[in-house]
C-alpha cells in the first residue's frame, strides 16, 4: 500500500532569506572544494551526515550530486552501512567515521578520538583536513535548516 502524503515546507529556507546570506555559503562552499578532496568522497560525506541528520531535502539533492560524481548504486546504497560493505577505500572509511564523529559530538566525551584523528592526519594533509572538516559543518548546517523547515526534497533553496 502506498501513501502519498502532501509534504509542505513551513517557511521558506533561512539562508535564502536573509540578504548576504546564500552568497556567504556558496562562497564557504567554493572555497572548501577548492582544496581538492575527490567530488566522490565529498558526496557520501554529504550522503553520511544527511542520513544521520534524518533530511530528505539534503539526501536527495546529495544522491543527485553523488551520481553527477559518478558514484554507484552500490555505494549509494550502503553508505549508512559503510563500515560492512566491501568498496569504500580507507581514506573514504576515514571521512566518513571523521563525519560521524563530527555530527555527533555529544554522543561520546571525546568528540574526535586520537586514533581516529591520527588516521585522519594520515589519509589528508592539513588543506584537505581543513576543507573535510569545513565540508562536514556546511552539510550539518544545511541539514540543520533544512529539518526543522520540513524543506521539501527537489525543491531548492
Amino acid at each position: 500500500m502506498t501513501t502519498t502524503a502532501t509534504v509542505e515546507a513551513r517557511m521558506a529556507n533561512p539562508a535564502a532569506l536573509l540578504p548576504g546570506v546564500g552568497e556567504a555559503i556558496g562562497g564557504l562552499i567554493s572555497a572548501t572544494r577548492s582544496a581538492g578532496l575527490p567530488e566522490p568522497l565529498l558526496a557520501l560525506v554529504h550522503l553520511r551526515v544527511s542520513l544521520i541528520n534524518g533530511c530528505a531535502s539534503c539526501l536527495h539533492g546529495g544522491t543527485q550530486s553523488a551520481r553527477a560524481a559518478g558514484e554507484t548504486d552500490e555505494r549509494l546504497a550502503t553508505v549508512g552501512a559503510w563500515r560492512e560493505a566491501p568498496w569504500y577505500s580507507e581514506q573514504e572509511r576515514v571521512a566518513l567515521e571523521l563525519a560521524e564523529q563530527v555530527t555527533r559530538l555529544a554522543d561520546a566525551a571525546d568528540a574526535v578520538p586520537d586514533a581516529l584523528w591520527d588516521a585522519v592526519v594520515r589519509e589528508f594533509d592539513e588543506p584537505a583536513r581543513a576543507a573535510l572538516l569545513l565540508w562536514i559543518a556546511v552539510v550539518n548546517l544545511f541539514n540543520r535548516c533544512n529539518a526543522p523547515i520540513r524543506q521539501v526534497a527537489g525543491t531548492g533553496w
